[in-house]
């Protein structure tokens, strides 16, 4: 009889740092809300992005991707960013999709301008760019080098 209640409080112990695991690294892995407010930016393609990757300025973290869908009117890509309430934008801000990595990996990269003006909550950032599509700038680059050659051989 002793050695169930000795394995019953243990249990109990183990379960009990388990969850304040559990807690921590939900907390210190910013997956909840920032409490922030929100900015959003309309890409002609998003790549590979998703909801949950960072956003940075300058190589630190302000806010991170909490939503992406289609624009209905405009048929864009549309990025919502939860961005710390810490760190006011310009409303000349540009956003650009950016690679971690030749590996993928695609963060969101924030180059604030030099406005007076700040984004207020629920605002558009207007200068946008989209990720750089690998296979298209291969295909580019193989068709330019065909067209390189086709016109050497047709100069003979």
């Amino acid at each position: 009889m002793k050695r169930n209640v000795i394995e019953t409080v243990l249990g109990a112990v183990v379960l009990g740092i388990a969850f304040l695991f559990l807690a921590f690294s939900y907390s210190s892995a910013s997956m909840g809300s920032q409490n922030g407010y929100d900015v959003k930016a309309n890409f002609s393609g998003v790549g590979g992005l998703s909801v949950g990757d960072k956003v940075v300025i300058s190589g630190v973290k302000v806010g991170q991707v909490s939503k992406i869908e289609l624009n209905k009117e405009k048929f864009l890509a549309e990025v919502t960013m939860d961005i710390d309430k810490q760190y006011q934008l310009p409303d000349d801000t540009a956003a650009f999709i950016s690679s971690e990595s030749l590996l993928g990996g695609l963060y969101m990269q924030l180059e604030p301008g030099a406005s007076e003006e700040m984004i207020e909550a629920g605002g558009l950032i207007e200068y946008t760019q989209a990720p750089q599509n690998l296979e298209q700038l291969l295909g580019q680059f193989i068709f330019s080098m065909q067209d390189k050659d086709d016109s050497k051989e047709e100069a003979k």
